[in-house]
């Protein structure tokens, strides 16, 4: 009796910033059962499979050029993911949408975004208007929630150990939050950053390098309505983030920033 063919499934590997994901176009090939987390959080292993932060499918959106589907590295349906979102659109055109400007539908709603040269992309991110603020965090949502930290060695900061334990205290356990340490040196900003649903340090996280940008602000700014422009260092790469700053909060927030085809494959579903 002959072999039968595996069931192949082709994959794309992008980072942002360092910050990297499993890429899968659901529209062409929905051979794949988004509903099944261990395999998902499988491919995500980094010893006993493909390996990666999350990972995305694109989906059909009427009325949009796509649905970003985020799943963290654990499986589970993610939060919107501002990294992802921008290596989704360059994946996207990777697989025919010669566009520069996309309008695609994410977990915390409609984004637009603009494809530039070399990778780059600008990602429009929501509105903020609600901040909390303590004597040395802030803690807000910028399509996930963020818990903000403001530090003044960031190099000795023991990011695993102290992004858990805020992680999983009291307030947050249950529904948990991404966790940022911040450093503010003049020019900009350093930010280092614990994930929920990897449960661990990424290189670099969108939606906390945005929170981290508008925190900076909101300690170090001046104050003073208008648009602002917050160059942001990750370990796994640097960004730029820029916001109009009103009375009601925070508007026209752009996340911007390079993206990466790391590698294709394809992997083989179970039985």
């Amino acid at each position: 009796m002959k072999n039968k063919p595996p069931h192949l499934i082709p994959f794309f590997k992008y980072h942002g910033a360092g910050n990297d994901f499993i890429m899968l176009d659901h529209r062409a090939d929905p051979r794949i059962d988004l509903g099944d987390d261990q395999l998902i959080a499988r491919l995500c292993d980094r010893h006993f499979g493909i390996g990666a932060d999350g990972l995305i499918a694109l989906a059909e959106a009427p009325g949009f050029d796509f649905e970003m589907k985020y799943y963290n590295a654990d499986g589970k349906v993610g939060s919107m993911c501002g990294n992802g979102g921008r290596c989704a659109v360059a994946f996207a055109r990777l697989r025919g949408n010669r566009k520069t400007h996309f309008h695609f539908l994410a977990a915390d709603g409609p984004h637009e975004a603009y494809l530039r040269e070399m990778g780059w992309v600008e990602l429009k991110m929501g509105d903020v208007q609600s901040v909390e603020s303590g004597k040395d965090y802030f803690f807000l949502d910028t399509g996930s929630p963020h818990y903000v930290r403001l530090v003044g060695d960031l190099p000795a900061v023991d990011v695993l150990a102290a992004g858990r334990a805020i992680r999983y205290n009291e307030r947050f356990k249950k529904e948990g939050t991404n966790v940022n340490f911040v450093q503010h040196d003049g020019l900009g900003i350093d930010v280092a950053t614990y994930e929920r649903g990897v449960e661990g340090e990424t290189l670099s996280c969108g939606t906390g390098v945005t929170a981290s940008a508008l925190a900076a602000y909101l300690k170090w700014g001046d104050e003073k309505d208008g648009p602002v422009h917050v160059p942001v260092r990750t370990k796994g790469g640097e960004l730029d983030v820029r916001f109009l700053k009103t009375p009601e909060g925070f508007t026209d927030i752009w996340l911007c920033g390079p993206t990466q085809l790391v590698f294709e494959g394809s992997f083989s579903l179970p039985g």
